[in-house]
């Protein structure tokens, strides 16, 4: 293995887009020469953070530091400036993330908003916003925390059992709508193709919701290869749905996005709480499908109890389920 004890933000930018590919951790850890565990680490901060680079706030300490330094010739901690920071009230907090845009996607994205400024919510409510999304089955267990005695850090009790290498995953794809939603459709082996997408998804769900909402309806997708097949577009024509233009890189827009937030945090719940009652329940892909649609369908009643009184509308959930 290299001696290498730094590794620079391009470096980690190739790490990570090569394990985004698909790669495995360990795979990408031979390529580069670097320790599987700090390719690991590197990893889970991305998936924590949303961010490749060293935490913001340790670069600012270390550079106000140096700056410091360089004027005055005295050496300070960073636990100083931290003080000193705190006490002018500037506090360290986590940044705003987004996705990388370039100027094209900023015009692109600022037209969409322009061209779809004056719809009504009787044209919104016509599209089908769908997606897919990826959900672990496996809740961070250093992020929970337990009350115990002191010294009793190994008791069993106090214990919580974790795969080193948790690979237990499921891939789903779902639509929603203001007065409705689909069933979540679970794809299997991870991995949508635009055939797959046809058959498994645009079909039994989307074509359902063509003929319940009329002429009128469309469907929007978030542009993936997968979406943007021949395939697809001719089963698009021939059932005659329409498909909403999408600016580039804009899941920020899609509201379904929001929706997944809300199921991940529901499912990390049930999660710890079933892992509790039974540790080995979640391991079982089968029990995480179950749990993955029970938390869809609580989400889901929800939504509808606060849609049914922000707007006094008469949706019968019962009677929407009929589509899901």
């Amino acid at each position: 293995m290299s001696s290498r004890h730094h590794i620079d933000d391009f470096m980690r930018g190739r790490i990570i887009g090569k394990i985004e590919e698909g790669r495995k951790i360990t795979d990408v850890a031979r390529e580069f020469d670097i320790a599987h565990s700090v390719v690991s680490r590197l990893w889970k901060s991305f998936k924590t953070t949303g961010m490749c680079s060293r935490r913001h706030g340790e670069v600012v300490l270390e550079q106000v530091a140096n700056q410091f330094l360089a004027a005055s010739g005295k050496q300070i901690s960073r636990k100083t400036v931290a003080r000193r920071l705190r006490g002018g009230r500037l506090y360290a907090r986590r940044p705003v993330v987004c996705v990388p845009l370039t100027r094209q996607h900023r015009t692109a994205r600022l037209q969409w908003c322009r061209e779809h400024h004056n719809w009504t919510e009787q044209d919104w409510i016509c599209v089908l916003f769908s997606g897919e999304s990826r959900f672990s089955l496996s809740s961070d267990c250093r992020r929970q925390l337990i009350w115990r005695e002191s010294g009793t850090v190994y008791r069993p009790e106090n214990i919580q059992e974790k795969d080193r290498y948790p690979t237990c995953s499921i891939m789903v794809w779902a639509g929603i709508m203001i007065n409705g939603r689909t069933r979540l459709h679970v794809v299997a082996n991870g991995t949508m193709t635009g055939q797959r997408y046809t058959d498994e998804v645009l079909l039994p769900h989307v074509r359902l919701f063509r003929g319940a909402v009329g002429d009128k309806f469309v469907v929007m997708d978030d542009n993936a290869t997968c979406h943007r097949t021949l395939a697809v577009q001719d089963c698009l024509d021939s059932e005659g749905i329409q498909r909403l233009v999408w600016s580039a890189r804009s899941p920020d827009l899609n509201p379904i996005e929001n929706v997944w937030d809300a199921l991940g945090g529901k499912l990390l719940v049930e999660t710890i709480l079933r892992q509790t009652r039974t540790p080995s329940s979640m391991h079982s892909q089968r029990n995480g499908i179950n749990c993955l649609n029970s938390c869809w369908i609580m989400l889901c009643k929800v939504w509808y109890d606060v849609w049914n009184v922000a707007s006094h509308s008469t949706v019968d959930i019962s009677r929407t389920d009929t589509f899901l």
